[in-house]
């Protein structure tokens, strides 16, 4: 665990929480500040594991002692100041002319498991993954980020659906003049159409073989963009975000955007 990563995150959701007239209770003993500091840092170092997290921060004296029970009801109610914190640095940091976009799998139970799950049921949640040439049970994370891997914009969706489904929604934010390079997945001359005529932004993806090359882009250009978003997904692979264990879809949805808020830090600090 890193001091600088650790001190500067929760200044960072402190100032934030702060700014948005959040106010803790007085009889609170741990902030909510230190409540989501230790989300973070779980996703971070921990894959998640909120225990294990809770209790080391408490042995190097970071938070005070806490129950892991109490812990989690804070933390579920402030789910919506996480989502909040996430979608404003977000906000904040859509800012140049290149981004990168992409989709995940995000399983929630091995697919011979499926029949059982409780969390999500149905065909919509049945999903493919071209990457690993895999089938998978549960969501796909859509996701926007900057050059430097800072997610600006996404979404969770059942599985099944196509990475183009969420594309007018996720790049209506962007600035205009701004490019989103995509692979081979986001290939749509309409949508591009469409999204270039509402909001001036340009999509690019890599052409297939039996297509025409690029107007705006060539794939030297392509590449080098599609590299960062693959190192993107490598932190968040480390981080455990395929690997999320959750008895609710809350709880799944909490440690999903806890990650990314993590990512988010772990681009933007230098450790």
């Amino acid at each position: 665990m890193n001091d600088t990563y650790i001190v500067t995150s929760y200044v960072v959701i402190d100032d934030l929480l702060t700014a948005c007239g959040f106010q803790d209770d007085q009889r609170a003993r741990i902030s909510a500040a230190e409540i989501l500091t230790a989300a973070v840092l779980a996703a971070k170092y921990f894959q998640n594991h909120h225990e294990r997290a809770v209790g080391i921060l408490v042995k190097l004296g970071y938070i005070k002692p806490v129950s892991i029970s109490r812990f989690s009801r804070r933390l579920h109610a402030l789910r919506d100041w996480l989502i909040g914190i996430l979608q404003l640095l977000g906000e904040i940091f859509t800012q140049g002319m290149v981004f990168i976009i992409d989709s995940m799998p995000l399983p929630v139970c091995k697919r011979a498991r499926a029949s059982r799950c409780r969390k999500v049921r149905g065909k919509a949640f049945c999903g493919y993954c071209a990457a690993k040439d895999e089938k998978f049970f549960g969501w796909r994370l859509h996701l926007i980020c900057t050059e430097q891997g800072v997610p600006v914009s996404f979404d969770l969706l059942p599985a099944s659906e196509h990475d183009l489904t969420p594309i007018h929604e996720l790049t209506v934010s962007l600035p205009k003049g701004a490019t989103v390079f995509g692979d081979k997945g986001y290939v749509s001359d309409p949508d591009a159409l469409s999204i270039f005529a509402a909001c001036g932004v340009r999509l690019v993806s890599i052409r297939r073989k039996n297509m025409l090359p690029n107007r705006w882009a060539d794939d030297y250009d392509l590449r080098r963009y599609r590299r960062r978003i693959e190192t993107v997904y490598s932190q968040l692979e480390a981080m455990g975000i395929q690997r999320l264990h959750a008895r609710t879809n809350v709880g799944f949805d909490l440690k999903a955007w806890a990650t990314l808020l993590a990512l988010t830090f772990s681009n933007l600090i230098p450790v």
